[in-house]
C-alpha cells in the first residue's frame, strides 16, 4: 500500500490570476502551487539543534524509548479517543530531508554541515509500538513508544505531537457526539471553520469517532469516506423563487435528494419540497430556529402530505449537548461543524513526547524521567493492558513497568486482561494495517468495540473522573 503525503495539496489548474480577479498577463502568470511533499520540516527548530549537539558529542546513536502520553484528560471528560495513528505513520514515510530543505536549513544556519550530512540519509529505521488507532485512552496510558537512536527518534517529537494531538481531540468529541446521537448518523461538515488541512485530518478523525461521512472532498478522496452535501441557503436565494429552486435540485440531483427548507417560510417550505419531489423526497434539512420544535412541526406536517419515508436531518451549530437534547426529537441525522474540528472546547489532549529510557555507556537500557513539579513522568518501557469484570465491562487500565528485561517479556497473567499495544513500525516498515482507507476502517471499528467496552457511566456529559482509574504495576 502507497503511502501518500498527507500533507500535499495541488491547487486546480482554474486557479490562475484572473480566476482570483486580476487581469492575467505576464506579470500576473505563475504556475500552479506546487507544496513540498516532505514533512521533515513540520518541526521545531530546536529538534535539529538538540541533533547538532548529539553528534558533536557522541550520544546521538545512544539507544532511547519515547513514549506518547497524557498526564490528564481534559476537564470533564471521561475518557479519550487515539487517533491520528496511521497519519503518523503516513508522514513517516515523507519524513526525508531533500535539498530545498537542506539548502533552507544551510542558508538560515540553523544547523551545521556535519549536522546536514546526517538529515541528508535520514531514513527511520526503528519501530513505534502503541495503542491501535480508535482505542479509548486515559490518563498515563502509553499511546505510542518510538525506539531507536537519539537522533532517529528526537526528530519526530514535533510532528507526532502535532498530528495525535489535534486528531485525538476531534475523534474525542465525534465520539461524545455520536454517543449522545445513539443509532442516528452524525455528518461532519466542519471544512469552513479550520484549516484547509486541519479540515481533512478532522473529518478522517471524525470517522474513527463514528461519524457517517463527511462533506469534506478531499478527506473523501483521500481516506474513501463517504462524503455528504447537496446545496445551501444560496442556492436557494439564486433563484426567482423556493420553488424554481427546488425544482431545478430534484431536477438535478434526483427526488432522494435533502432540501433546504428554512431559507423563507419552513412551513411553505415544506409544502413546496414534498411538490418537487413528488412524495418521494429523501429528507428536508433545518439549518435554524428551535431545532426540537420545528422537527416536531415538520414531521407531522411531513406525515400529513404523505410523505412518510422523508428523513429531517438537523444543522446549525450543534455540539455533544445540543445532540442530546434532541434525543427525544423526530430527526434522523446530525450535521456537525464548528464544535466539531475545534475539538468541543478541548482543541488538544495535552499529549507529551517524552524521553523515558537510554543505553548507559555499557548499552545497557536505563529509565530516566522527568521530575518537574505537577510534570512528572515514570520512567522505562511500559505495556498496558485493560482489565475486564465478568460482564466484559473495563474496569482498570493496568500500566507495567520495571525492569526492561521483565516488561519486554510480560505477558497477561489472566483472562481478564486484554493487551493494548500493537505493532504499528517494525525496523523501519511501517505495517499497512494502519494506513490510507483500510487504516480509517480499521480504527472506526476499533473504537466502536472499545467504546462499548467502557462502564456505562462513560458516556454521561456531566462533568466526573476517568472511566476506569489507571493502575501502574511495577515489575521487579
Amino acid at each position: 500500500m502507497s503511502l501518500a503525503d498527507p500533507g500535499s495539496v495541488a491547487l486546480a489548474p482554474t486557479d490562475s490570476a484572473a480566476s482570483l480577479g486580476r487581469q492575467a498577463g505576464p506579470a500576473t502568470q505563475r504556475p500552479p502551487y506546487q507544496p513540498v511533499a516532505s514533512t521533515a520540516l513540520l518541526t521545531d527548530r530546536y529538534e535539529l539543534t538538540m541533533l547538532q549537539a548529539a553528534l558533536a558529542d557522541g550520544t546521538a546513536d545512544r539507544h532511547c524509548l519515547f513514549e506518547v502520553f497524557t498526564r490528564r484528560l481534559p476537564p470533564g471528560r471521561r475518557y479519550g479517543v487515539l487517533a491520528g495513528t496511521g497519519r503518523v505513520l503516513e508522514a513517516l514515510s515523507s519524513f526525508r530531508f531533500g535539498t530545498e530543505e537542506l539548502d533552507w536549513l544551510h542558508a538560515q544556519s540553523v544547523v551545521d554541515d556535519r549536522t546536514l550530512e546526517y538529515l541528508a540519509g535520514y531514513r527511520f529505521t526503528g519501530t513505534v509500538s502503541g495503542y491501535a488507532e480508535g482505542e479509548v485512552f486515559f490518563p498515563q496510558s502509553p499511546v505510542m513508544s518510538v525506539e531507536g537512536t537519539f537522533a532517529e527518534a528526537v526528530l519526530l517529537e514535533t510532528l507526532v505531537l502535532s498530528i495525535l494531538n489535534y486528531d485525538s481531540a476531534v475523534a474525542s468529541a465525534a465520539s461524545r457526539m455520536t454517543s449522545a446521537a445513539v443509532e442516528r448518523p452524525c455528518l461532519e461538515m466542519g471544512a469552513r471553520r479550520a484549516h484547509e488541512q486541519a479540515a481533512v485530518a478532522a473529518a478522517r478523525a471524525a470517522v474513527v469517532g463514528g461519524f457517517a461521512g463527511t462533506s469534506n472532498l478531499e478527506a473523501g478522496r483521500r481516506y474513501g469516506l463517504a462524503t455528504i452535501g447537496t446545496a445551501a441557503h444560496a442556492f436557494t436565494l439564486l433563484h426567482d423563487d423556493e420553488e424554481a429552486a427546488f425544482a431545478s435540485q430534484v431536477a438535478s440531483l434526483g427526488p432522494g435528494t435533502t432540501l433546504l427548507v428554512d431559507t423563507y417560510d419552513v412551513r411553505r417550505g415544506v409544502q413546496n419540497a414534498v411538490r418537487a419531489a413528488g412524495g418521494r423526497l429523501g429528507a428536508v434539512r433545518l439549518d435554524s430556529g428551535d431545532l426540537g420544535v420545528l422537527a416536531v412541526e415538520v414531521r407531522r406536517q411531513l406525515d400529513s402530505l404523505g410523505a412518510h419515508d422523508t428523513k429531517i436531518t438537523v444543522t446549525s451549530d450543534l455540539d455533544e449537548y445540543a445532540i442530546a437534547s434532541l434525543a427525544a426529537a423526530p430527526v434522523d441525522s446530525y450535521g456537525v461543524g464548528t464544535s466539531l474540528v475545534t475539538g468541543s472546547g478541548a482543541p488538544t489532549c495535552g499529549m507529551v513526547y517524552k524521553l523515558v529510557a537510554r543505553a548507559d555507556s555499557s548499552g545497557v537500557l536505563q529509565p530516566v524521567a522527568k521530575a518537574s513539579t505537577a510534570k512528572t513522568s515514570t520512567g522505562g518501557r511500559k505495556v498496558a493492558a485493560r482489565r475486564y469484570d465478568v460482564d466484559g465491562r473495563a474496569v482498570e487500565e493496568v500500566v507495567v513497568t520495571g525492569a526492561d528485561l521483565a516488561v519486554r517479556e510480560w505477558e497477561a497473567d489472566d483472562g481478564d486482561l486484554r493487551p493494548l499495544q500493537v505493532p504499528l513500525v517494525v525496523d523501519g516498515a511501517v505495517d499497512s494495517r494502519w494506513v490510507g482507507s483500510y487504516g480509517v476502517q480499521n480504527a472506526a471499528l476499533r473504537h466502536r468495540e472499545a467504546r462499548a467496552e467502557l462502564p456505562r457511566g462513560a458516556r454521561r456529559l456531566s462533568a466526573g473522573d476517568p472511566a476506569i482509574p489507571t493502575v501502574v504495576r511495577t515489575l521487579p
